[in-house]
């Protein structure tokens, strides 16, 4: 049943009302054959039965709550939101957090494995008390480097940017299954019921493998993540088809709640449609985003040092709007950043696209602690996979990198992260992480641990199975946690 019924605890489906001697009661005009058999032919019988149970158990039982209220964790959690950065194109990990000086010494040699080294044009240095080496390209996000944690020792199972995209999200190769962000929102639930709970900022077109990498798959369709290309030149423009020029609300609650009483008589005489229970939700929550939709995407609400501080890129109005919805309550923000399949130019492309969100990550990390939600935020940046420390087999001119799935990293901050830490390492030129290695399953584990949710236990049931996030996998990092 649809979340919207229960603010309207009176009504009930199975009352009966007439008005001069015609039943208004919707149940009498929407009869299925075998209803029609029974009253007809067995209409006695029934009202016997009647007579003898309490009139309200006949009713079917409203929840007492909407599937996108809030739910207790399966243990006190650190984190009680997601700000997750996909940097989609695989970031190079040795020209970013991961210094090699070994590939530099080696640089147009030859190294094991007959390719030719390519050193990092980027200077590493080390900043914080932590001492944590961080490449030039990130100087702005470094000055919180006693804040970050540093997965040194990814690695996944295919170096192909769509797979690997929708693997990083899903934890599926094979099978569509429920993104992460979906995972979150069906566990917990989120604070805010005017508003998603996982909202997918993009820039643009669609990443690779589209919105598989922020469905609902096999859970229920309310919790897919709500896509908003945040390219659009205002927020109207943004999130279309918000406002109703035509329709006042009380008008559009009265529709509604009719369409609600029509669902619930269907699914009293027939099973429960899930197309249709999703469908009617959206309805629900495009009506309830009415409300604060507009003001939670409205930069221009925010202080012209904010904005400035965020930045003019179109990362800096993701990431601003990002924390505004962490702000009002929702569950699990995603921001893409696509662009980072450098297989030539290296320093040229990669400076600047490492230039388009160092300042707006370093902001929105000052933002959320002088705001005090850093603590119970968890924020992610990384991409699919790595890069070769190799010169690109193409043979440009001005080389980049190749694929790598064997190594990669991935940065942390937030709630119930060990900021100044690094963890895990690659080999001596960066081609294979070789020491604590770190799996997305692993990656998924520790995220739902931050939230407070055991990864094991976090489950849905599809089929005749139970599905997780992490498949039969996955391990906790528990030195990166507080």
């Amino acid at each position: 049943m649809s979340s919207l019924h229960h603010d309207h605890p009176d009504y009930r489906a199975s009352e009966d009302h007439t008005c001069h001697g015609v039943s208004t009661n919707l149940s009498d005009y929407f009869l299925t054959r075998r209803q029609f058999l029974n009253r007809m032919g067995m209409g006695v019988g029934a009202l016997g039965l009647a007579s003898l149970l309490d009139p309200r158990d006949l009713v079917a039982a409203t929840p007492a709550s909407g599937p996108l209220t809030p739910h207790a964790p399966h243990f006190p959690a650190k984190a009680k939101a997601v700000i997750h950065i996909f940097a989609q194109g695989a970031p190079s990990h040795v020209d970013t957090w991961d210094p090699k000086p070994s590939l530099m010494r080696m640089n147009g040699k030859s190294i094991p494995g007959g390719d030719i080294a390519l050193g990092s044009p980027f200077k590493f240095s080390k900043y914080g008390q932590s001492g944590l080496e961080v490449s030039e390209v990130f100087a702005k996000t470094a000055q919180h480097a006693d804040e970050l944690a540093v997965i040194r020792s990814m690695w996944t199972d295919i170096p192909a940017h769509e797979v690997a995209t929708v693997f990083m999200n899903t934890g599926s190769l094979r099978i569509a299954k429920p993104s992460m962000g979906s995972w979150l929102v069906y566990g917990l639930g989120t604070e805010n019921q005017n508003l998603p709970g996982f909202i997918a900022l993009r820039g643009g077109g669609l990443p690779p493998g589209g919105s598989t990498n922020y469905q609902s798959a096999f859970l229920p369709g309310v919790y897919q993540g709500t896509s908003i290309n945040t390219t659009a030149p205002s927020v109207p423009l943004m999130i279309q088809n918000i406002r109703n020029l035509y329709v006042g609300k009380a008008e559009q609650r009265r529709q509604l709640d009719m369409i609600h009483q029509l669902n619930e008589i269907h699914a009293q005489n027939l099973q429960r449609d899930a197309a249709l229970e999703t469908r009617l939700e959206s309805y629900e929550i495009a009506f309830r985003m009415q409300a604060e939709s507009l003001d939670a995407f409205d930069i221009n609400k925010e202080s012209e040092e904010t904005r400035a501080a965020y930045g003019k890129s179109e990362q800096g109005k993701q990431l601003l709007i990002a924390r505004r919805l962490i702000e009002r309550g929702v569950r699990v923000v995603q921001v893409w950043h696509g662009g980072w399949d450098h297989h030539q130019q290296l320093q040229t492309r990669l400076t600047a696209k490492a230039g388009e969100i160092d300042q707006p990550l370093a902001a929105l990390l000052t933002d959320l602690k002088q705001r005090g939600l850093l603590d119970s935020t968890l924020v992610i940046w990384g991409g699919e996979f790595g890069r070769k420390p190799t010169r690109d087999k193409n043979g440009y001119d001005d080389p980049g990198r190749d694929h790598n799935a064997k190594a990669f990293s991935m940065v942390m901050a937030g709630g119930g992260i060990k900021g100044g830490t690094v963890y895990g390492a690659t080999d001596e030129f960066g081609a294979a992480s070789v020491v604590d290695k770190v799996h997305p399953h692993d990656l998924h584990a520790t995220i739902l641990q931050c939230m407070g949710l055991d990864h094991t236990k976090l489950t849905y049931r599809f089929n005749g199975r139970d599905f997780r996030l992490t498949d039969v996998a996955g391990n906790v990092i528990k030195p990166i946690l507080t």
